[in-house]
């Protein structure tokens, strides 16, 4: 628990309940002749745990930079708790930010790294005491203050560099892709302790990451980005379940990409074979990606012994390889009316059991309509 003292060391300012705590509109970034941000806009609420996902040059750590007042935007506002901000320095705003690197101080122990923007609030002595004690707790390193950061671990580090990040009690937290530097399991053990952390905190956080189960696991909501735009915002769910454009589809998670021709009353046709789908704006007749998912292929093993939900989405594969990956067998399908494309299907462990499946074995498969999704095939495919 943060006590009265330090939950007044942050410079903002009571916040209306309901209103966006961080709004961007019509952000604009150049360096130069190139765009690295274009007319982005969105809304954040105060308490929530925001993650920008996108391949590397997408522009997701320029707008942190322009959020942090780092690298100021070309063009746009930026209000965190209804104050403009836009064209504040870094020192004027009430941020504590996290790089990839730690950025500690080596030359200074860990207490120290801890209260070096304490002291320059002008604390006292007691207070600062106080607070470090709290924060060391906070990230479960009670008793390593007086070491130094070549003596800590990379992840006890990146904790050194969140108790330093939040020692102001700043109404907003940066992260950098503050995981990546670690090794898998640290990383995946560290990204439940930063969410449990921001949740204790109620601190308002936006995390860059490349990492697309990091951002699953950790945001309430993921701003995905490519090229300097936004393709999508939304929950966890939404963003894996309900893709917005084919780039979502494709960079989150595995999915099955089949060019298609759109028909009438949402059905797609793929090779020689129809299918109903979850449909779309896009009119009849028109060449498409026809995409799903592997897990959310259906088997039904050579002989249909229980019912189909949608007996018209079915056809008949062959098994031509299949690969063990613990908790599933991810199998490749061949399947003679689809064409020369293969599909991809994750099957559990107890479906191959029960269905007694096996490389070059024949099974029908189903693909559920609202697991279909139809996109326009991008220029140049």
């Amino acid at each position: 628990m943060l006590t009265e003292s330090t939950r007044e060391i942050g410079n903002g300012k009571a916040h209306a309940q309901g209103d966006a705590y961080l709004r961007i509109d019509s952000l604009w970034k150049a360096f130069g002749e190139f765009i690295a941000l274009k007319d982005i806009s969105m809304r954040i609420s105060e308490g929530e745990f925001v993650c920008f996902l996108g391949p590397s040059g997408c522009g997701k750590t320029t707008l942190l930079r322009a959020i942090a007042g780092l690298d100021i935007q070309t063009r746009g506002t930026v209000e965190q708790a209804g104050k403009d901000i836009s064209n504040l320095p870094p020192a004027e705003r009430d941020f504590g930010i996290v790089f990839q690197s730690y950025a500690l101080f080596p030359n200074l122990t860990i207490e120290k790294n801890i209260s070096f923007g304490l002291e320059n609030a002008g604390l006292s002595k007691s207070a600062i005491n106080a607070r470090v004690t709290e924060l060391l707790d906070l990230v479960g390193l009670p008793d390593q203050g007086k070491k130094y950061p070549a003596q800590l671990s990379g992840g006890q580090q990146q904790r050194i560099a969140l108790a330093r990040a939040i020692a102001m009690s700043p109404g907003l937290l940066l992260l950098d892709e503050p995981l990546s530097a670690l090794d898998a399991k640290v990383r995946v053990h560290l990204r439940h302790e930063v969410k449990d952390l921001q949740r204790k905190l109620g601190v308002t956080t936006i995390m860059v990451t490349h990492d697309q189960e990091e951002a699953l696991s950790m945001a309430d909501r993921i701003v995905v980005m490519n090229h300097g735009v936004i393709e999508q915002i939304g929950s966890p769910t939404d963003i894996y379940r309900e893709p917005a454009t084919l780039f979502v589809a494709d960079f989150i998670g595995e999915m099955n990409k089949l060019p298609a021709v759109s028909g009438e009353a949402k059905t797609v046709t793929i090779g020689r074979k129809a299918f109903k789908s979850a449909g779309g704006e896009i009119p009849p007749g028109k060449e498409v990606i026809a995409a799903v998912r592997p897990e959310d292929i259906i088997p039904h093993g050579d002989v249909v012994t229980e019912p189909m939900e949608e007996p018209d989405n079915s056809i008949t594969c062959r098994i031509t390889e299949m690969e063990f990956l613990g908790s599933f067998w991810r199998c490749r399908l061949k399947c003679e009316a689809l064409g020369e494309h293969e599909l991809i299907a994750d099957f559990s462990i107890n479906a191959v059991r029960r269905l007694e499946l096996a490389a070059e074995k024949e099974l029908v498969i189903e693909i559920p309509s609202n697991r279909l999704k139809v996109f326009a095939r991008p220029a140049g495919e």
